[in-house]
């Protein structure tokens, strides 16, 4: 890839319980599995010629996923559904398109422009953007947003090695709404991780100013969360307090949408604002409209609820189907005659993760061996959870980057179902069954311990229940003592953040441009509580990931990303890596149709009604 794409998209993973040429369109009525291409963006769905009888005519999208958000905190929070909302309720400086897969403008007039030496990157502020209150949206919110993402003391820690880089943001003299973003080296993301940083109201947060009293260059001080003083320290316990992503009238984002309900447990709702700002934009781009009155997001675990839902019509769009339901109903013509669905090729990915840095105590030290690691990957049925659980509707990959993206290692073979070898690797770890109660046993620290793990997972279907148990029955048979705990993804992602799991099925959310390696693999995300559950890296993998992040030139990064891929393959940190393909399905009651390969995979506030549209060209005939 040229180095002015590498700029564009942000590659920050989410957890997940999702140049110039045309859109595909397709008639969204065949189960083939739709590949990325170099040619194509998103698939677009032709507009139903008819309004059927029965379909309902409110402009209302019932939008189906399996579970909450932690929060709706606009810094504090790390799920896939709370990106999604945040981007619906809020604006950011930049955003991601992701039906045409290239950066844009939301907050900011254009693109920056950048200084010869790659660190500076000069904004101009879009002067029609206004806070719900009615007064506008400033350079000081920017300065004050980065500002919070950038204080060591908030509580954002998967925003924090992307922040890591930014210096300073001064203001232009002449031009108050022009300011400038500097970086202390190049860095691949430097444009790019605007996109993960919703805009905050300063006035909103801290009407005193007491952010006004501390610089960027104070926070890039690694001393400071230790020295700093009780105004600021008093104010950040504040912020992070859970209120402020939890209760619904204390969010306050200056997007087209605001939440309005939320039943934890069943659904969110989302209203459109009267007046809003963005109403008087001209040639809106796709994610400036706001076509719908109201978006509802509707909790539905249960996949027969989900069967009989959408048989009913009652549900409008659904990401979250198993590919076995998908199939199921395919075969129901009703189902065929109302909806339009794909099935799509995606960046995200499942895995299990093992803990690398067990405490000893808690957690018995087993995954600390690479052997006992390299053992439990081959345990795992992967071909068989692809072809039983997604019906073959998924790949394996060998390692955290799908193999169609640039920096992919296809050097490194597939880890398949190897039970001998697995046996074999568990004896050499010391591993045996010395009481014959078929449960392996080890001493570890002058003590007699069981193989015994507890193996965690989330709420979200019966797929996910019985992946786990595939996986269970197969470590059975080999001597572990396995634990099954099911969990909300609040609960399960609270618990893996503070490294308390011996093993854990997860799923990330990426995207197709390259990314910053710190979040996942850099061992400060290991010590701070990002996204480095596993305890993976020491300091020769740290130096690697550091140059990839400050490698602008393709020629130069790609090779280390294959470097880095190759250890991480060597270390097991996480086994089973599979992607299964995007499960997408709309009703055809709603018309300009865009099915993403980017997360989520659908654009709501796209979403037009046709009945509208087609009443409307009616009167003008």
């Amino acid at each position: 890839m040229k180095f002015n794409k590498t700029l564009f998209i942000s590659g920050a993973y989410i957890l997940v319980l999702s140049i110039s040429a045309c859109n595909n369109k397709d008639s969204g009525e065949s189960a083939e599995v739709k590949n990325i291409t170099e040619s194509q963006k998103s698939i677009f769905i032709e507009d139903a010629k008819e309004f059927l009888p029965g379909w309902k005519t409110d402009n209302v999208v019932v939008n189906h996923w399996i579970g909450d958000p932690d929060n709706i905190h606009p810094t504090n929070g790390r799920t896939s559904a709370r990106s999604w909302l945040l981007n619906l309720t809020y604006n950011y400086l930049l955003t991601g398109d992701a039906i045409n897969l290239t950066l844009a403008p939301d907050l900011a007039v254009a693109l920056p422009t950048v200084s010869d030496d790659g660190l500076s990157f000069t904004y101009e502020l879009r002067s029609d953007a206004k806070w719900d209150d009615g007064s506008p949206i400033t350079v000081a919110d920017i300065i004050f947003t980065y500002k919070v993402n950038k204080c060591p003391l908030i509580e954002n820690a998967m925003q924090k090695s992307y922040m890591e880089n930014l210096q300073t943001i001064t203001v232009d003299a002449s031009n108050p709404q022009r300011f400038t973003m500097v970086m202390k080296r190049p860095y691949v993301q430097s444009i790019a991780f605007t996109t993960n940083l919703a805009i905050i109201q300063q006035k909103f947060y801290d009407p005193n100013g007491v952010l006004n009293n501390y610089s960027f260059e104070q926070f890039n001080n690694t001393e400071f969360a230790n020295t700093a003083d009780a105004p600021i320290k008093n104010w950040c316990t504040e912020f992070n307090n859970g209120k402020y992503g939890n209760d619904i009238t204390l969010f306050n984002g200056s997007g087209a949408y605001k939440v309005t309900s939320w039943e934890r447990g069943q659904s969110m709702i989302l209203e459109k604002k009267q007046n809003h700002w963005s109403t008087n934009i001209a040639d809106k781009q796709n994610f400036q409209t706001a076509f719908p009155d109201k978006l509802i997001f509707k909790i539905i675990t249960d996949a027969n609820a989900q069967t009989l839902e959408l048989k009913s019509q009652d549900i409008d769009v659904s990401v979250w189907l198993s590919t076995q339901n998908v199939i199921d109903l395919e075969k129901d013509s009703n189902f065929i005659k109302n909806y339009n669905y794909v099935f799509a090729r995606n960046y995200n990915f499942n895995y299990i993760g093992l803990n690398m840095k067990p405490d000893g105590v808690k957690h018995k030290k087993i995954f600390d061996d690479i052997n006992v690691r390299w053992a439990t990957s081959y345990l795992i049925p992967t071909d068989d959870i692809i072809n039983i659980v997604y019906s073959g509707k998924a790949e394996q990959w060998n390692a955290a980057i799908p193999p169609f993206k640039d920096g992919y290692n296809h050097d490194l073979p597939l880890v398949k179902y190897n039970f001998e070898k697995a046996k074999q690797l568990l004896a050499e770890a010391g591993w045996t069954d010395t009481d014959g109660d078929n449960i392996l046993d080890k001493v570890i620290d002058g003590k007699k311990e069981k193989l015994q793990i507890e193996f965690i997972f989330s709420m979200g279907g019966k797929f996910i229940e019985q992946m786990a148990e595939m996986v269970a029955g197969e470590l059975r048979k080999a001597g572990y003592e396995v634990t099954l705990s099911q969990m909300d993804l609040s609960t399960l992602a609270g618990k893996v953040s503070q490294h308390d799991f011996d093993m854990y099925m997860g799923a990330w959310a990426g995207s197709f441009l390259p990314e910053d390696y710190t979040q996942l693999w850099h061992t400060s995300s290991w010590a701070n509580g990002s996204s480095n559950y596993t305890g993976f890296g020491d300091a020769q993998t740290d130096a690697l990931i550091d140059s990839i992040k400050t490698t602008v030139s393709d020629s130069l990064r790609l090779p280390m990303v294959k470097h880095l891929h190759k250890i991480i393959y060597d270390e097991q940190p996480y086994i089973m890596i599979f992607s299964s393909s995007r499960k997408i399905v709309m009703h055809k009651r709603f018309g300009n149709v865009y099915m993403t390969f980017e997360r989520p995979g659908v654009v709501l506030n796209n979403l037009k009604l046709l009945t509208s549209a087609m009443q409307q060209t009616e009167i003008n005939k």
